[in-house]
């Protein structure tokens, strides 16, 4: 029954994100952007409470960009890349070193693979007016934020039943920079907010066993996304008209 009303409820969440891409795409087909970028992707949870550069692993996106106007603009895109971590690498506490629990992406037997994939669409606001012909700024700081789903794979066995797709909530900050009237570069930070403390596998143990074999089940994992996005813009001016005809 939890598995039938969790598929109803994703089922809703694409209906909403195709609905919100076919209007951006229809309506502002003049002044709209696709593009590409490389970063990577991290995590915090029970085996990194902070974020760590250290277990940054690659990953990739892809996106389409409508321009609503001169702060907002609608964005659908897509993530995918790797996750990774360890409690040896830089042990959070003696708990850590007890439980030598690990996911990467490296390989070795006494780990498993994952790999994530994401689905988004989120608003842009910028802070500056930095697309205007007048303007002498080329660049502007931005926020954004939505609505995501992500699916995870490789994790091996599974401690407990779950889905391996997730709502998440995708937030975060960047910075744009016009390279010319068609190029733009991109440099951006999110975090997701998701409903889900499986990431790493080790949330579920029994407790009164002591063979530090289980995390914090009261708390959700997080992943982020750091990255440089390229997009190429196809405004047009549209041909004028007769208002007479």
């Amino acid at each position: 029954m939890k598995v039938n009303l969790q598929a109803e409820k994703l089922s809703k969440y694409f209906s909403v994100f195709l609905l919100l891409f076919g209007v951006a795409t229809l309506s502002y087909a003049q002044r709209t952007e696709l593009g590409f970028g490389i970063g990577g992707l991290n995590y915090t949870g029970d085996l990194v409470r902070n974020y760590n550069f250290k277990f940054i692993k690659p990953a990739a996106t892809g996106l389409f960009r409508a321009n609503l106007n001169k702060a907002l603009s609608f964005r659908a895109s897509i993530v995918a890349g790797q996750l990774g971590a360890d409690d040896t690498t830089q042990p959070i506490d003696r708990f850590a070193v007890s439980r030598d629990s690990s996911f990467t992406a490296n390989g070795s037997s006494s780990a498993f693979d994952i790999f994530l994939f994401e689905a988004s669409a989120v608003m842009e606001y910028h802070f500056l007016d930095w697309r205007s012909e007048k303007s002498m700024i080329r660049w502007t700081p931005y926020l954004f934020a939505g609505f995501a789903v992500f699916g995870v794979s490789g994790q091996g066995e599974k401690p407990v039943e779950y889905s391996d797709i997730q709502p998440a909530i995708p937030f975060g900050v960047g910075i744009k920079y016009i390279l010319n009237p068609k190029w733009y570069l991109g440099v951006e930070f999110g975090a997701r907010k998701i409903f889900f403390d499986h990431l790493d596998n080790i949330s579920d143990g029994n407790q009164g066993i002591k063979n530090f074999q289980y995390g914090n089940p009261n708390d959700d994992d997080a992943y982020y996304f750091l990255g440089i996005t390229l997009t190429h813009s196809f405004y047009t001016i549209p041909c004028p008209t007769s208002p007479y005809r």
